[in-house]
């Protein structure tokens, strides 16, 4: 799911970072975002919409949509798609709205 190859970029090699999603070790590449780590790792599905329960995923990328709140490191609706990966981090994904931010 990554580009290894391309014709006028260049992808220097970067350090793996582990994390765990739904409980289970994944790998990340530094400097990835959770979404992007994710998404690498082949999980498509971040959330689901409240009333219908349809799948979401990776959709703006900047952070203006919440297609992608998960729950991380207990925190809830952490928008994955602009939040840094980082070693240890614990990722879950989140059912319905989440609690406020006091969590």
């Amino acid at each position: 799911m990554r580009i290894r190859k391309h014709p006028i970029l260049s992808f220097p090699e970067k350090d793996s970072v582990p994390f765990y999603y739904n409980g289970k070790k994944l790998y990340g590449i530094e400097g990835d975002t959770i979404a992007s780590a994710l998404h690498a790792n082949g999980v498509k599905k971040l959330s689901e919409s409240i009333n219908l329960k349809r799948p979401r995923g990776f959709y703006c990328a900047i952070g203006n949509c919440a297609s992608c709140d998960m729950e991380v490191d207990g925190k809830t609706n952490v928008r994955t798609c602009i939040t840094p990966l980082k070693a240890g981090m614990e990722v879950k994904t989140q059912r319905g709205k989440g609690r406020l931010h006091g969590n």
